[in-house]
This record gives C-alpha cells, sequence and structure tokens, in this order.
C-alpha cells in the first residue's frame, strides 16, 4: 500500500513557512515547491486585482486545490482505468477532495486555481473533471519525479492542454481499425491453420500493432530515417507480417518447411528470427526497420539494438541522433527482473553508449510464465527502472488503441526534443497460456475467466466505429472475411516456396565479404605496411598538444616509448597502438571500450592523456593523419552483459571497422556469457550473421588465485565449429599488430577472441622489431626460434605466457633436442602449419602438449579431440574445479613441477 505522498500530509502551517522562504529566495526551495508557489502567486494577485483584498479561507481553499492538482499529477497513475481484465488494487488516501480539505459545497464553487491546468478560473468540479480525463482514465503518467523543470512542464503542457486524448478523422479511425484487422486477422488464421502450434501470439495486445505503425509514421515526421527493434518472442510473427512487411507466405511455410537454403546450417525457430525492410509511411517516405534476432533469453536483444543504433548513428548519420531511434519492446515479467535491462539503461546517457534516447514499449500481460504479477516483481509497477535515468512512463489500456497511439505520438515528440528514453506500458492480457499449447487455467483461473470473456481490440473498435457512424458492424464484418481470404491465397503461395531463406542484415554492407569457410582461413592476409608509414604513426602517438600540461609521468611514458623506437625494441602496447593508427590512417573506424580500457587494465595502454588540473583528454590515436577514420576508446560503466552486447550491435552494423571489447580480467567475460552462447558463437548458424567483433581477454596463471587467471579458453573452445569464431593467444606484439589488422583486412567477418597476456606486457622478451611489423603477416604457429632440426627428438606445443618459461628452463639448462612450438591460433587449428613443423623435426619421437592451465580445463580438451592423430602427451596441472590455485608459494610449485615433466627424459623400458 502506497505511502500518503509528501503533499498530501503537509499541514498548512509548514507550507506557509515554505511560502515565506519562497518570498524570500525562491531558489532556497525545492523546484516543485517553486512552481507550486508560482501558481499560488498568481490566484493571489487575481483576487488583489478584483476586489483588493485576500480572504483567507478562499486562498486556504486556493492552497488545497493547487494541492490536489499537484495530488493528481503525483499520484493520479495509482487510480486509472488502465486495466482491461482486473480491477486495479487499491491505493490510499485517494484523490478524493475532501483528503485536501475540500468540500462538496466547494464543487460548484469558481478557484483561480483552474489557470494552473491552463483552463482559466474554473469550478472545482470542473477542475476535477479535467485532472480525471487527463490523468485517470485510459492513461496514466509518472513524471514529476523528473528533476528538469523544462522537462516536466513541457510534459504536463502537452497533457493537460489536451486532456491527455486526441480526436482522430473518419480517415485516421479508419486506417486505425485497417491495423488491428490486420492484427486480430493475422493471429486467427494462424490459430486456425496451424492448430495447437507455438507461435508466441499477439493475442490480447494487439494494439501493439497500429501502435508500432504509429511510432513510424510519427517518427518519420519528425525527421528520423532508421529504426532498429528488439523484442522477445511475443508477437513477433505479427511484427514481422504487419510492420516489417515480411511476406505472408514465408512466415507460414516456416510453420512446415523442412530445410534452409545452403549457407544456414542450422537456423532457428520462426518467433526469434529477424528481418531488414524498408517500407514506406503513407505520406511517402521511405524508413529503413531492422528487427534484430533474438534468442529465448528475454531482455538481451536489448544492448544489441543499442550497439546497432549507435553504430549507424556514428557511420551513416555523422552523429545525428534525430535520424535513429532503437525501439525495445518487453514484457512486463521480463524487464522487471533481468538485470541486463538495468545494465542497458544504465548506458543510456553516457558518451561512449547514447543512442538519443529509446522508446521502450511495454506488453503488460500481467503474467510471467505462469506466475502472476504480484509474485513477479516488488516494485508497484514493472516499469519502475525508468526511474533510473527519471525517464517518463505512460501507463495506457490496450483495449484503448486512440489513447495508445496519442501517447505514442507524445512519447516520438518527447524523444526527439530531449534525446531521452520515453516507457509506454501497455495493459493487456495473454489469450492463451505461455504458448499456444500451455493451460493458463492451472495456475490463473480467475483471470483466465475474465479473458475467455472479454473482445478483441478489433471488435472493441469495430463497435466504437459503428455508434460514431464511420464504419458498420457489417462492412467491418466484410473488412475482415476479404483479409481472411487474402491470407488463406497466401497460404497456399507458401507451398509453392522451396527452401526458407533468412534474409540477412545490412546486405550491401557485408557484400564484399565471403562466408567464413575453409578456403578463407587458408589464405594469409597481407597485413604489413612501410616501415616509414609505421614510424609516422608512432612520431604522432608519441606527441603532446603545446600549451597543454600533463601528468608527468606521462612524459616519462612517452620518452620510453621513443627509446623503444630507437633501439627498435617494440612492447606489446606499441605493437597494439600502432595497429590501431595504422587502420585509422587507412579508413577503418576503430572503437575500444571497457572497464579502464583507456588506460588499460594494466595501465599498458595509456590512449588518452589528461590535461593536468582539467577533465580535458588528449587522444592522440585521433591525430594520426588529416583524413583519418575515426577513433574512439572508452572506459565503460561496470558491465560486461550489457556492454559485450552494445559492442556485438555496434560491430554488426560496420563491419569496416574494429570494434573490440576488453574484460577487465578475462574471466568477467562469464558475466556475459549469454551474448557469447547466444551471438557470439552460434549467430552465424541461427541467423546467418556474420560479425567482426574483437574480445581482448586477459589471461594468465601468474599465481593471482582462481578469479584471474583463467579466462575460460575452454569454453570458447566448447561452443567452436565450423570456422564460427577464432580463438587466438599471441605472445608477440608483431603478431598481435597483424592479428587487429587481419581482423580489417580478411575476406570475412568472425568473431575473434584474443587471450591477451598480464605480465608479459612488461616481459623483456616479448618484443619486436619495426621490421616484423612492416613485414610478414599473422603466424598461426611460430617455431622455435634456436632449434635445429636435427637434433629435436621431442617437440612440445604450447600456448601464451608459458611458452616463455619453457623457453628460459631450456636456454638454463641448455637442452638442445627440445623444440619449443607456439600455437597462436587454436582455432580454425591451423593444420598446414603444424604439418610443416612435425615434417621439420620428423626425428622426434615425442609429442607433447604443454598448457598452464588444470587438464579438463584450457585448450587441452579441444586439441586432445581435435588432433586425436598426434597423440599427443598432456602435461598440465592437475584436474581442478577452480581455475587456479590461490597461494603462491602452491603456484610455484606446480609451475616447476610442470616445467620438470616436460623436459625430463622419456623413459626407455627395456
Amino acid at each position: 500500500m502506497d505511502k500518503f505522498s509528501s503533499l498530501g500530509n503537509q499541514e498548512l502551517e509548514a507550507i506557509e513557512d515554505l511560502y515565506q522562504t519562497y518570498l524570500r529566495n525562491p531558489e532556497e526551495i525545492d523546484k516543485s515547491w517553486q512552481q507550486f508557489f508560482s501558481g499560488f502567486e498568481f490566484g493571489r494577485k487575481n483576487y488583489e486585482e478584483k476586489t483588493g483584498a485576500i480572504p483567507s479561507e478562499k486562498m486556504n481553499k486556493e492552497f488545497a486545490i493547487l494541492n490536489l492538482i499537484h495530488g493528481y499529477r503525483q499520484r493520479g497513475h495509482l487510480f486509472t482505468k488502465t486495466n482491461p481484465v482486473r480491477a486495479r488494487r487499491t491505493y490510499s488516501p485517494t484523490l478524493d477532495i475532501k483528503n485536501f480539505g475540500l468540500e462538496e459545497k466547494d464543487l460548484e464553487t469558481t478557484f483561480q486555481a483552474g489557470n494552473d491546468i491552463g483552463i482559466g478560473p474554473a469550478k472545482l468540479k470542473d477542475i476535477v473533471a479535467h485532472l480525471e480525463d487527463t490523468y485517470c482514465r485510459s492513461i496514466g503518467v509518472e513524471y514529476v519525479y523528473m528533476r528538469n523543470p523544462e522537462v516536466i512542464q513541457w510534459l504536463r503542457g502537452r497533457m493537460e492542454s489536451t486532456k491527455n486524448s486526441q480526436e482522430f478523422t473518419e480517415e485516421k479511425r479508419k486506417h486505425i481499425f485497417y491495423h488491428l484487422k490486420l492484427a486480430v486477422g493475422f493471429e486467427n488464421f494462424i490459430h486456425k491453420k496451424f492448430v495447437g502450434q507455438k507461435r508466441f501470439s499477439l493475442e490480447g495486445a494487439e494494439t501493439l500493432i497500429p501502435s508500432l505503425d504509429a511510432v513510424i509514421e510519427r517518427g518519420a515526421e519528425l525527421g528520423i530515417e532508421e529504426f532498429v527493434l528488439g523484442m522477445a518472442h511475443r508477437g513477433r510473427l505479427n511484427v514481422l507480417s504487419n510492420i516489417l512487411e515480411k511476406p505472408y507466405e514465408n512466415i507460414f511455410k516456416e510453420f512446415y518447411g523442412k530445410e534452409y537454403e545452403d549457407d544456414i546450417s542450422q537456423g532457428d525457430v520462426k518467433y526469434h528470427l529477424g528481418y531488414e525492410n524498408e517500407v514506406e509511411t503513407d505520406f511517402g517516405k521511405k524508413v529503413k526497420l531492422k528487427l534484430m534476432p533474438n534468442p529465448s533469453h528475454l531482455e538481451t536483444v536489448g544492448p544489441i539494438v543499442e550497439g546497432m543504433t549507435r553504430s549507424r548513428i556514428d557511420s551513416v548519420y555523422n552523429g545525428d541522433f534525430s535520424k535513429a531511434a532503437p525501439i525495445i519492446i518487453h514484457g512486463d515479467a521480463a524487464i522487471a527482473a533481468q538485470g541486463v535491462v538495468y545494465e542497458t539503461i544504465q548506458m543510456s546517457q553516457l558518451n561512449g553508449y547514447k543512442t538519443g534516447g529509446t522508446i521502450h514499449l511495454v506488453i503488460n500481460n500481467q503474467v510471467g510464465f505462469t506466475t502472476p504479477y504480484l509474485e513477479a516483481r516488488s516494485s508497484t509497477y514493472c516499469t519502475d527502472v525508468a526511474k533510473v535515468t527519471r525517464s517518463p512512463v505512460f501507463h495506457v489500456n490496450g483495449d484503448d488503441v486512440e489513447s495508445l497511439i496519442f501517447i505514442i505520438k507524445l512519447a516520438l515528440e518527447f524523444r526527439q526534443k530531449f534525446y531521452t528514453d520515453v516507457f509506454i506500458d501497455i495493459l493487456c492480457y495473454r489469450k492463451y497460456g505461455h504458448n499456444e499449447g500451455d493451460e493458463p487455467r492451472f495456475t490463473q483461473p480467475m483471470l483466465y475467466k475474465a479473458i475467455s470473456k472479454h473482445p478483441n481490440p478489433r471488435d472493441i473498435y469495430s463497435e466504437k466505429l459503428d455508434k460514431l457512424g464511420i464504419m458498420s458492424k457489417e462492412e467491418s464484418r466484410k473488412k475482415i472475411k476479404e483479409f481472411d481470404q487474402f491470407l488463406e491465397e497466401k497460404y497456399k503461395a507458401s507451398e509453392q516456396i522451396d527452401k526458407l531463406k533468412i534474409r540477412k542484415f545490412l546486405i550491401n554492407e557485408y557484400e564484399p565479404y565471403k562466408m567464413p569457410k575453409e578456403e578463407v582461413f587458408g589464405q594469409k592476409t597481407a597485413t604489413g605496411i612501410k616501415k616509414e608509414v609505421l614510424l609516422g604513426v608512432a612520431q604522432k602517438i608519441n606527441s603532446l598538444p603545446k600549451g597543454s600540461k600533463f601528468f608527468k609521468k606521462v612524459d616519462r611514458i612517452l620518452s620510453d616509448r621513443k627509446l623503444m623506437l630507437s633501439d627498435n625494441r617494440l612492447d606489446w602496447a606499441m605493437g597494439e597502438l600502432l595497429a590501431y593508427g595504422t587502420l585509422v590512417s587507412e579508413g577503418h573506424p576503430v572503437r575500444l571500450s571497457g572497464q579502464d580500457t583507456e588506460r588499460g587494465t594494466f595501465a599498458h595502454r595509456h590512449a588518452a592523456f589528461v590535461v593536468e588540473g582539467t577533465d580535458e583528454k588528449y587522444f592522440p590515436l585521433k591525430y594520426v593523419a588529416e583524413k583519418q577514420a575515426p577513433f574512439h576508446v572508452y572506459n565503460s560503466l561496470l558491465s560486461e552483459y550489457a556492454a559485450m552486447g552494445f559492442e556485438y550491435g555496434y560491430s554488426l552494423a560496420q563491419p569496416n571497422g574494429l570494434t573490440i571489447w576488453e574484460a577487465q580480467f578475462g574471466d568477467f567475460h562469464n558475466v556475459a556469457q549469454v551474448i557469447v552462447d547466444q551471438y557470439i558463437t552460434s549467430a552465424f548458424e541461427k541467423w546467418g550473421l556474420m560479425n567482426g567483433l574483437v574480445l581482448l581477454l586477459p589471461h594468465g596463471y601468474e599465481g593471482q588465485g582462481p578469479e584471474h587467471s583463467s579466462a575460460r579458453i575452454e569454453r570458447f573452445l566448447q561452443q567452436a565449429a565450423n570456422h564460427n569464431i577464432q580463438v587466438v593467444i599471441p605472445t608477440t606484439p608483431a603478431n598481435m599488430f597483424h592479428l587487429l589488422r587481419r581482423q580489417v583486412k580478411m575476406k570475412t567477418r568472425v568473431p575473434l577472441i584474443v587471450f591477451t597476456p598480464k605480465s608479459l606486457l612488461r616481459h623483456p622478451q616479448v618484443v619486436s622489431k619495426i621490421e616484423d611489423l612492416a613485414t610478414g603477416a599473422f603466424d598461426e604457429v611460430i617455431d622455435d626460434p634456436v632449434a635445429e632440426s636435427d637434433l629435436v627428438e621431442k617437440v612440445v606445443f604450447t600456448t601464451g605466457r608459458l611458452y616463455y618459461d619453457l623457453a628460459k628452463t631450456k636456454m638454463e639448462k641448455g637442452i638442445s633436442n627440445v623444440a619449443v612450438v607456439r600455437m597462436e591460433q587454436i582455432h580454425p587449428i591451423p593444420h598446414k602449419q603444424i604439418d610443416e613443423i612435425l615434417k621439420k623435426y620428423k626425428k622426434a619421437s615425442e609429442l607433447i602438449w604443454a598448457q598452464d592451465e588444470p587438464e579438463n580445463m584450457g585448450a587441452w580438451p579441444f586439441i586432445e579431440r581435435k588432433l586425436k592423430d598426434l597423440n599427443l602427451t598432456p602435461v598440465t596441472r592437475k584436474e581442478s574445479g577452480s581455475p587456479a590455485v590461490g597461494l603462491m608459494e602452491i603456484h610455484k610449485q606446480s609451475l616447476e613441477k610442470l616445467l620438470e615433466t616436460v623436459f625430463q627424459e622419456k623413459k626407455v623400458i627395456a
């Protein structure tokens, strides 16, 4: 039960004290009270002009009515008629005038307070009626918690001047009926044609279709050229057909089709699929629509949508937020409970992530899978997460299509003016259970008794049009029947379709790229760049603007980097930064984000320098060439799930660029495991999506305990198949340089998982020459640089940091019969390069796989399966349920044992 509002509980004496403060200095009191007293002053001056005096009782009443008005604005949403199938919960105190010190006899009295709602001096009964119409009919509004007076006044003016309603023309009402006819008719047709099959129907929420039509129409009028949509399952088929104009026959075929086109090996269920199209508005404007595919992990698509929208704003619309907008369609249970919603909303006003405001539409079924709303959340509303960013929330009766369309238009105007999120909570119901084969009466007998008797929105609106004399019931029935016959024809057309086709996204943008297949990875990608170009870029990124003062240690960083260049011993950071610098100079945008990414978790990167005594930052990589592509690096919010999802969406829309998400420590990616599983590793086989996102995951066993040792190589390799991802563990600055450039220069787009170093960032042996960057390409396998093939009896394959321990031990012990070979790329497995190594060391009788990770983790389970013909002997740490030990001494002991085992003489049994 809600408590009394702060205003409703104030005594007149307390209000008087606030008023006196207001008279002395308005800025000393809260903005809401400033607005309150400005209305009072307006009324007081009117009385003085007319009567020359201020009747005490009369003015107390004026105060009370201003209090009442504020009560409606603040709490009117609790007393609406927004629920089509349930009685509302009751709240106390109500907005009855008696709770504000007013009486029945005051209803006929004229009060100046009417000016505060824009109707001039008015009788109390008319003021109440105006407030009821505005705040307590089919629309409830939450907005007075917003801190910006301009925003509050703008919303208040739009709502109170119209009483939150619009009188539609006859033509427009027929247009609304047309979309309801499509929405309801489509569901009815599928229900009878594919009995019992899952479709996650929109029935009960069919007003979503005319509301989305209104979003597109009004958005286009306001200058929006592109919408990126995300939604879960419910209503997806309806949205695909009736908004994105996916052919009906294609959807029908998905109910009984048997085969996909060749390049999609697995596909997905029909209510997960996305679609892209360009539609034309009623006034002839073309609008691009993209509905992103979505897995069963509800709300996962939210950050994907935001990332793709931002990418389009950056790359296509020159940073103009008014040209592209995201729409996310939520379920009530999901928006209330899924943590990724909160993470995504926290991004909305951050420079690196803002998209100019998202239109959030909630299909509020008032029930989750089987769970009633009272058991599904602690908050009053499912949309209370909106208050995190103080976004307005509109609660609308899902049966009242005209009210919903009015609010849609208002929301679009709000978004285009203030560039912030807006939430529309469509209170409706779900005609069937969780899916069409589910029996909801097991858990919700009373609710579904009411739903079974409730007419659908199309028939409700048809009744209204009949009463208005716009369209008779007979005429509407005829139109409904004609549409049903039309769908029957489309069903027959579906029978002529041979194979199911999954429509690609961004066809033009991805036209230059080939499908990720063996022949693409079998070719070397040229990534070298002229030495003089490299030195020119290096000079630019190691220079600071004159006239600006920086933290004194910055000079040390830059002098060390200049020394590296003169000594021709480039460290990891230089290799990485030169990759970015050469790419942007060649016209490839680079975006790098993550927690502490500007500096780098281990303070190696320093891609930004702060001007001393200010918040201003200087980014050297933004100034490497006159006509370079954009370089952006952002320290992200403390999020993995939404942050990685955002970058996946961003990368999807910009295949010509390099988009990187970096984990603070590699193991933190597991908080974003849903994005890895549902998009990064499987999106191509499910939905035909190519994507070049790079994950940088710091990895290395260095005695830091179980949390910061392993980036879980085994998890990625478990999902590695059919060239879906690249799994790479580079060990030299040059190889990292070529790897990052290869990601942009190669002929396909496949996610790249890079297990990056920690201690190796400053290891004296982890250096490369400028010539190593200027020539060559990424090496999938790096041979032992000192081994003599005729002497080698044992070949040790290894990865990452462990190589340097093995090489050091080999050198210190003067071992000449062992070759230590680095597998820099684990997937796709570089069979050709491995074969070349084995041919070189043909005298070797023993092959070992050595790794830092426990035997049941790391690359070994994958290597054992993929290279079983080699009969590799594993040398690893012992099996464990935890990635690493917690004590440094135990770590050192296990490392020593591992090294000893690798180099021990092979026992010969006589």
